[in-house]
Parts: C-alpha cells; structure tokens; sequence
C-alpha cells in the first residue's frame, strides 16, 4: 500500500512541547517537522509515525516512520505531557459525542473483539 511506503524519517527538532499543530486548509503532506497537525514523522504533533506529539492524527498521506532509537530519546516529562494531552482531547471528544467514560470502555470491550 502506498501509506506504508512513506519511509523513514529524522525529524528536524526534538520532542519537547507536545501540541495538536496547525491545521494545513490544503492537505498537503508535512514530513519531518513540528508545525503541522496530521503530518508523518515528526515531532510533537499529533500525526503517525513521529515522535512525542499527544495523540494519532491520520489525513490520508504516506507514513514516514521515525526510528525507535528517536522515539526513546523522549524524556518521560515530555511523554507526561503528551499523556495528560491526549487524556483532555479524549475527553472533549466523549463530551462531544455525548458519551461518559462508561460508554467509552463498553465500545472498545465490544472493537477490541472485531
């Protein structure tokens, strides 16, 4: 498939302020960096295959994958981060879906079986 065939890649900054990133109204492809929400193998974004960014964000494009020799240069601090992020985005979403957290663990029970 053409979305695993993105490569890999090294980022341009390290991780260490996770953040959602901006919104690219285009969709283009961001490789590498740490601006754009949605890009593949950068740093601190939400994207796939990067480093130290608070959640996954797919918008369709190539995977480049970073290496796990750069994923485990993260300091624990900037995981903690990333964690508390992603637990505040997840719960905005169940707000917005008008789903509690009971709701939330009987669906993935359920697609955890599919």
């Amino acid at each position: 498939s053409d979305r695993l065939e993105g490569g890999i890649s090294t980022p341009k900054t390290r991780a260490s302020s996770p953040k959602h990133g901006k919104v690219d109204p285009d969709n283009k492809p961001h490789v590498g960096g740490n601006q754009w929400a949605g890009g593949t193998g950068g740093s601190d974004t939400a994207g796939l295959g990067g480093r130290g960014g608070p959640y996954r964000l797919d918008r369709g494009h190539p995977v480049h994958q970073v290496s796990e020799e750069m994923k485990q240069q993260v300091t624990e601090e900037t995981k903690e981060r990333a964690r508390k992020m992603a637990a505040e985005a997840l719960k905005k979403r169940l707000e917005d879906l008008d789903m509690g957290e009971l709701d939330w663990q009987r669906y993935n029970s359920i697609r955890s079986q599919v």
